[in-house]
């Protein structure tokens, strides 16, 4: 099981799962106002460990059309295969929303097409 710190506590997520959800699973109330597919950027983190060399299509397509490339990661386009240490960026409390946004689902959505962030250019 991989250990992932979120805002400095430990916790192991479960191999496979969404980064998004092991940090709902852990207690913190990230956001996720699109239910996960890389559309609203509610789900940012930043890594401090551990941050995946591959990244999805569509968080590269959101993050660059935002000029966000290299500040922040979305978490909902993350899977849970090695250590990380993160800090969340948006949570439920620190936003004032009634709610963290839509389930997400258990993989990651759109179709995840990871690719090398060195692939990628930016």
């Amino acid at each position: 099981m991989p250990q992932i710190t979120i805002n400095g506590r430990d916790f192991a997520a479960e191999t496979g799962v969404r980064l998004v959800q092991a940090i709902e699973d852990s207690g913190v109330n990230i956001g996720h106002r699109c239910g996960g597919f890389a559309k609203c950027t509610t789900c940012r983190v930043e890594f401090h460990a551990g941050e995946p060399t591959t990244m999805t299509r569509a968080e590269h397509d959101k993050l660059a059309s935002k000029g966000s490339l290299g500040q922040f990661r979305l978490s909902c386009q993350i899977v849970c295969d090695h250590d990380m240490a993160v800090q969340v960026l948006m949570t439920q409390e620190e936003m004032g929303w009634d709610d963290t946004g839509p389930q997400v689902q258990a993989t990651v959505t759109p179709e995840a097409v990871f690719v090398d962030k060195a692939e990628l250019g930016d």
